[in-house]
């Protein structure tokens, strides 16, 4: 009889260890060791498609999937290149890399001087040049100014948003698929509608969607709970072949915070130093009393009422303030800065918030993939980065639907 920690069952079916004690009360979900650690029988866990798909994973053989042909890509709104390495770790050749931010340039050419940067804002290029010439269109693009759109729930609609210029990259290029990204709020923004607008404005252009799914990046060998929505569009000469696409196979475990610090699956050694920001005396002080993986709840109601103040008073958990990290489980979404009260993201052991490569180590970033600008920048470049690891096994799928329409 195999079996696993509740610590490894609360990550691989993303529930608290309060709720599998719930579960464990009401006859749901029952340990069949009740020592200092609860331990649940592998089987008994069958019942939850997430344990399905990940006991039954054929990462193994999908990891091997390489392109039959050379693959090319363009990559919009690149960022310091985490859609940009996964893509290119599974084989795929980019073309063009365009991004605005002049620090994020700088970092992509410092570590990849032969990749094509374009440093422009994207309402200022033509991508004609290209036409028919590439196979893969990426990007994650921002969805500010949406509400001005969706009077026709069409292509011209967008044409005051950024993703108007994404879609137009793609209708100048005319590639054979493309991935789009965005936040899993991208579902339910303004109702829906937002979507409806996006899915309708590709289907003008001449692409067929896939339904958009929203991929948890900790099932993907990644320690973190990042969630992101992915676009998948088919060219229409080819949606014949649209069932042919397959979203990626998911990793045959749960990785944690100690897999990012720890040499093992992840990384040969354990993570080297670097700099990082500090916090302030007092909330130093007061960060000194959460434990592992707690949170401000955690603290005396005296400094519940200093640390909080009027935050005390209102509703909602809100459970990202103060926040812990535990070496247990996979990290919570990073966020822009380092040591915002919004959204805590204390280092495990030490008082102190994430330095810049262990923040990097968290999004899968090679220990060698060297960021440019001032701290503060440098920590924006990693926390609004796809997860390489992510981005690779989104890299294999596209590999895989070409190989299989060549």
């Amino acid at each position: 009889m195999e079996l696993l920690n509740e610590f490894e069952v609360s990550n691989l079916l993303n529930v608290s260890l309060q709720r599998l004690n719930t579960w464990a009360s009401n006859g749901k979900l029952v340990p069949v060791k009740l020592d200092a650690v609860k331990k649940y029988n592998k089987k008994s866990l069958l019942k939850f498609d997430i344990a399905n798909d990940i006991f039954n994973s054929k990462w193994e053989t999908f990891i091997k999937i390489k392109p039959k042909k050379e693959y090319t890509s363009i990559e919009l709104f690149a960022g310091a290149g985490g859609m940009a390495l996964g893509m290119e770790k599974a084989g795929i050749k980019h073309v063009l890399l365009n991004e605005f931010e002049k620090n994020a340039c700088n970092t992509l050419r410092f570590n990849r001087p032969k990749w094509n940067i374009l440093e422009d804002d994207i309402q200022n290029v033509d991508f004609s040049e290209y036409e028919n010439q590439v196979d893969i269109v990426t990007g994650g693009f921002p969805c500010q100014a949406f509400s001005n759109a969706g009077k026709k729930l069409g292509f011209k609609d967008t044409r005051w948003t950024l993703f108007f210029d994404f879609a137009r990259c793609i209708n100048e290029v005319k590639p054979k698929v493309f991935i789009g990204e965005n936040v899993r709020g991208l579902l339910k923004h303004d109702n829906g509608k937002t979507l409806e607008v996006i899915k309708q404005s590709i289907k003008d252009i001449g692409y067929t969607l896939i339904e958009p799914k929203v991929l948890k990046a900790m099932y993907y060998k990644v320690p973190q709970k990042r969630e992101r929505l992915i676009l998948v569009g088919i060219r229409n000469d080819l949606a014949k072949h649209i069932t042919k696409f397959k979203f990626p196979e998911k990793y045959n475990k749960v990785l944690t915070v100690a897999d990012a610090f720890k040499k093992g699956v992840l990384f040969d050694k354990n993570v080297p130093k670097s700099v990082g920001v500090e916090y302030p005396k007092r909330k130093r002080e007061i960060m000194e009393k959460i434990p592992e993986g707690g949170y401000w709840k955690d603290l005396s109601d005296e400094l519940q009422r200093e640390y909080m103040a009027g935050s005390y008073f209102l509703g909602g958990g809100k459970t990202g303030l103060a926040r812990r990290l535990s070496m247990k489980t996979p990290s919570l979404t990073l966020v822009c800065s380092p040591a915002m009260k919004q959204t805590e993201r204390c280092h495990p052991k030490e008082t102190r918030p994430l330095t810049i490569r262990e923040s990097a180590r968290i999004q899968t970033f090679p220990d060698n993939w060297k960021f440019q600008g001032a701290k503060g920048q440098q920590y924006k470049q990693i926390w609004n980065a796809v997860p390489i690891n992510l981005a690779y096994a989104l890299g294999l799928s596209l590999v895989d639907f070409l190989n299989k329409i060549k």
